[in-house]
């Protein structure tokens, strides 16, 4: 299945350029499935089509995710993501929106995702374009103010065009993410930003396809509750995977659960 290939995917580039956040990366990977295979208007042939839906992956250092999602998807080879995160290569570890097509946004210093994706929503409106901006922001993340007011102007608004997803694996890069600053009911945090929210299992695909296809009165935030590190066993749950990149054991031991060895 894509999910898993774009899994198997991700492990090979982080493992090669000996890189970091792989735990973060697979947290969101069944989030990026779902869009691109079962809820976005997309053409990967066609990456620039004026009524596109967009997505931008606000938390830029899971990047390897997004490359993987684009190139399965056939947005380009996917020997380029034999270029990530290396001297000379052509993916940079942060999202860079001119490395290749489909990244709608340049991401890597965390909390702007959102205002960007505001923008694009209102200029879809002024433009009559029917166009959904979905935006992925990370749980810790959410301890930027600049995601707070862009969540109030969005709702002042009412931007019926907007969704965000907040990838809630509930660890981040000095702990536990509501030991660092609490952020419990997370949901009801956004309602009362005048969002429409919901809660969802990030890694039930037909859960998370429902979620985006409701009906809303405004902007709609998705909880989606996921495990770091989710499809390796050792990975899960684990904070130091927001650092390490697998070795060569640790690799083969986790595409074996993959099936790919």
């Amino acid at each position: 299945m894509e999910n898993t290939n774009i899994r198997k995917s991700i492990l090979h580039m982080v493992h090669y350029s000996k890189s970091s956040h792989v735990g973060t990366c697979l947290s969101i990977v069944d989030i990026l499935y779902v869009l691109y295979y079962k809820v976005m208007h997309i053409s990967p042939t066609n990456p620039m089509m004026a009524d596109r839906d967009k997505f931008i992956l606000s938390k830029g250092h899971g990047g390897a995710a997004l490359y993987a999602t684009l190139a399965e998807k056939g947005y380009f080879p996917k020997k380029y993501l034999d270029q990530y995160y290396i001297d000379g290569g052509i993916l940079p570890g942060h999202l860079d929106m001119e490395a290749v097509p489909g990244v709608e946004a340049s991401a890597g210093s965390l909390g702007h995702g959102l205002s960007i994706g505001i923008g694009m929503a209102i200029a879809n409106q002024l433009d009559q374009m029917k166009g959904h901006i979905y935006v992925l922001v990370g749980d810790g993340e959410c301890n930027e103010g600049s995601i707070w007011e862009a969540a109030m102007l969005a709702s002042t608004l009412q931007l019926k065009n907007l969704t965000v997803i907040i990838d809630y694996n509930k660890l981040q890069s000095f702990g536990r993410t509501n030991e660092v600053i609490n952020q419990e009911n997370m949901s009801e945090r956004w309602k009362c930003f005048g969002w429409d929210a919901i809660d969802v299992d990030g890694h039930d695909i037909h859960a998370l396809e429902e979620a985006f296809k409701l009906p809303s009165s405004g902007p709609r935030a998705i909880i989606a509750h996921t495990v770091k590190g989710k499809g390796v066993s050792y990975m899960e749950d684990k904070l130091e995977w927001h650092y390490k990149s697998p070795n060569d054991q640790e690799l083969e031991m986790a595409l074996r659960e993959l099936g790919e060895v």
